[in-house]
């Protein structure tokens, strides 16, 4: 097995062997060297035993992953890859064999380098061959947002139906992306350019990972996922390039359970109106200087029991007067065996849009749009992944598992679009995936990238990153609207009234404008929150912890505030009087400096470093390009935004550029931990280097 290990000036790993599984090898030692601790925290969230060494902050989690039944589900799917794809299967096993090497390598190590290993206690276990899917489907088991379904259910609960359009939007809890692909008709080069960044939680260390693979078989860049072979969402390959975009479609079912406890062990009604014995079992989680916890595992023939049981919620009461809550989770993965990782080796042999688009054939978990071309002129814009048949209610709320006409009936066919003008723009609007969701994006950052790229007849990939860091925010309208005829203010608030009017709308760290525009945002949602109408939901029910930021009524208002500010009638409340309200309190106290000062990035770990990080202000919002997501009313800090930037060139691919917020190493202290935080903040880009003279040899393996 011959592997070489090269490294460019960001530390970036660029990897040689002689076969795809000797390249696998090395990238889970590579990146076992470069994210020992993260790899460790994902591999026991996976499995739902970071509490163990994290104390009770992760038990929300880890008791939601046992019930959940992530890890037996991941090992359900490699036990199905292994009889259907045996070729992948060894694949991720050398994978997997690269990551224990790695984790176990002694003194000097990257592991050993870490102190959160000494800090925790905590020592390197081994990794499973089924770890790497359990990691891939616990990063994305909340993705599409089912416990939404739950939030809908209280509001049609507490305000009707027509309530749920009121508060649609692009919500705390999910992941989106913006994408753009732009044909050779278009840019100066004649070849296609595709551009964009994926908005998660950032994360340090971050959940995307530069890397170059190379072997006989194929040469690619990409952002790869810590934990998971190959290089799924971001790659070129030197004639193709893909990228994706959450589709924002609804493919998770919850369905309200029966349960009845037996001498035998607990039943669950079926449609059919016949108590059927359900799989049942205790766990307990250990949880560090707590006494164990023990977590009662239950599963229907819909799915894991994710909230509740027999009795009713976790405390062993049920609302009066109703039914004990017991609530499973159907998904995808869980039902069919298959998390889609047969795409992974077709995707790094691709050479044509053609051989990208049958590999998304076999894509499973997230469903995403995926954008692709390459130097033969060829373009890609489809919509792929697993989204299930089933009745319109499944999508919309909880349905009840006693009554048929709620079952999965198959897959659904996911569409494809074309370009407009040379152009295909995603950003998880009310795109391609239409038919496939409920709640999308409002449509400011898609319209605002289409308007941008329309601005000019021809585009290169240096021009992207003034896309990237775009942050004009359209959605201020509805607010300012309500600014402009109001009369009778004091001075102070007619002042600032006129200033926000004339304000350019752009969400720039600096400005000290952004700054009053936000504060009086966050003043008009906390009074709208405290409204009367919405008093019913301003206490969620007791549900596990993991569901409640889908669940909390204050960044609910945030998130919505254009509709509700712009809705024909709501509820009786006088939008004017709060409106009014707000701007004369913030008129009272403005913000002292500019957006940066209150706009920080906030991002999360696992475990925080002993000397805290003086993290940096940002510029953009939620609806800007540059989607920079506090939580208007609660805070301004950032714990979204952009988790990497792209731009691949399919000119030459030594033109592409890339960066991340942190760096190439998860190591605390490494010199390439931080070093491209600067480049991030200032929407600068990293070259893509491919060309071994200018890297540095690490080691032969």
């Amino acid at each position: 097995m011959a592997i070489e290990i090269y490294r460019d000036a960001w530390g970036i790993p660029h990897l040689r062997a002689d076969s795809a599984a000797s390249l696998a090898h090395a990238q889970g030692l590579v990146t076992a060297r470069d994210r020992a601790w993260q790899l460790e925290v994902e591999r026991h969230r996976a499995q739902g035993t970071s509490a163990s060494f994290l104390g009770e902050s992760a038990l929300a989690w880890d008791r939601f992953a046992r019930r959940a039944r992530l890890d037996d589900t991941a090992r359900r799917c490699f036990e199905d890859l292994e009889r259907r794809d045996p070729e992948t299967a060894d694949w991720v096993r050398a994978y997997v064999d690269g990551v224990n090497a790695g984790l176990a390598e002694g003194d000097g190590s990257a592991r050993a380098a870490a102190p959160e290993f000494a800090r925790t206690g905590l020592a390197p276990g081994r990794w499973h061959p089924w770890t790497p899917l359990g990691v891939w489907l616990a990063t994305h088991i909340l993705f599409a947002g089912f416990p939404a379904k739950l939030w809908r259910e209280q509001v049609v609960t507490h305000l009707g139906a027509d309530a749920v359009g009121l508060f649609a939007t692009d919500g705390p809890g999910t992941s989106g992306s913006n994408g753009w692909l732009v044909s050779g008709e278009r840019t100066v080069t004649g070849q296609a350019v595709i551009a964009g960044d994926p908005h998660r939680w950032i994360e340090d260390p971050g959940v995307y990972q530069q890397i170059h693979l190379s072997c006989p078989e194929f040469d690619v860049v990409g952002l790869a996922v810590p934990g998971v072979p190959g290089i799924a969402h971001f790659a070129h390959t030197g004639t193709v390039a893909w990228a994706i975009t959450n589709a924002m479609a609804d493919y998770q079912d919850l369905y309200r359970e029966r349960l009845r406890r037996t001498g035998a062990g607990v039943e669950a009604l079926d449609p059919d109106g016949v108590w059927r014995r359900a799989a049942r079992h205790t766990e307990v989680v250990e949880v560090a200087g707590e006494e164990p916890v023990e977590v009662e595992v239950i599963e229907t023939g819909r799915g894991p029991v994710v909230i509740g049981g027999p009795e009713g919620l976790a405390d062993g009461t049920a609302d009066p007067g109703l039914p004990p809550v017991a609530v499973s989770l159907c998904y995808p993965p869980r039902v069919t065996g298959d998390l889609g990782f047969s795409a992974l080796l077709p995707l790094l042999r691709a050479r044509r849009v053609a051989d990208v688009d049958r590999a998304f054939d076999r894509w499973a978990e997230p469903v995403n749009v995926v954008q692709a071309a390459d130097t033969e002129g060829g373009v890609l814009h489809r919509v792929a992944g697993y989204v299930p048949l089933r009745a319109e209610a499944n999508r919309l709320r909880l349905v009840p598992a006693w009554e048929p006409g709620h079952e999965w009936r198959g897959r659904q066919e996911t569409p494809r679009a074309g370009l407009t003008d040379g152009v295909a723009v995603m950003a998880n609007q009310r795109g391609p995936a239409a038919p496939l969701g409920v709640e999308f994006a409002p449509p400011h950052r898609h319209d605002r990238i289409a308007a941008l790229l329309a601005d000019r007849e021809r585009w290169s990939a240096a021009d992207m990153p003034a896309i990237h860091t775009d942050t004009h925010l359209a959605s201020a309208a509805a607010l300012l609207d309500h600014l402009r005829p109001l009369t009778d203010l004091t001075p102070e608030a007619a002042a600032l009234r006129d200033r926000l009017l004339a304000w350019n709308r752009r969400m720039d760290a600096g400005s000290a404008d952004a700054a009053r525009y936000a504060a009086v945002r966050s003043a008009v949602v906390r009074r709208l929150a405290a409204e009367p109408a919405f008093a019913a939901l301003a206490t969620p029910p007791a549900y596990p912890d993991v569901f409640q930021p889908w669940l909390a009524l204050l960044p609910r208002v945030g998130f919505a505030l254009e509709h509700l500010l712009t809705a024909p009638e709501l509820y009786g409340i006088d939008r004017p009087a709060a409106v009014r309200a707000a701007l004369e309190e913030v008129a009272g106290r403005p913000p002292a400096g500019v957006w940066g000062d209150t706009h920080r990035l906030a991002p999360w770990r696992a475990l925080d470093p002993e000397t805290p990080y003086a993290e940096p202000g940002l510029s953009g919002d939620h609806d800007c390009v540059l989607c920079t997501s506090g939580v208007p009313g609660l805070t301004d800090l950032a714990a979204r935004g952009p988790a990497a930037r792209y731009v691949w060139d399919l000119a030459r691919r030594e033109d592409s550029r890339w960066v991340v917020p942190f760096g190439a190493s998860g190591v605390l202290g490494s010199a390439h931990h931080r070093d491209q935080l600067p480049l991030w903040l200032g929407g600068d880009l990293v070259p893509v280097v491919t060309d071994r003279a200018q890297l540095t040899k690490e080691t032969d393996v």
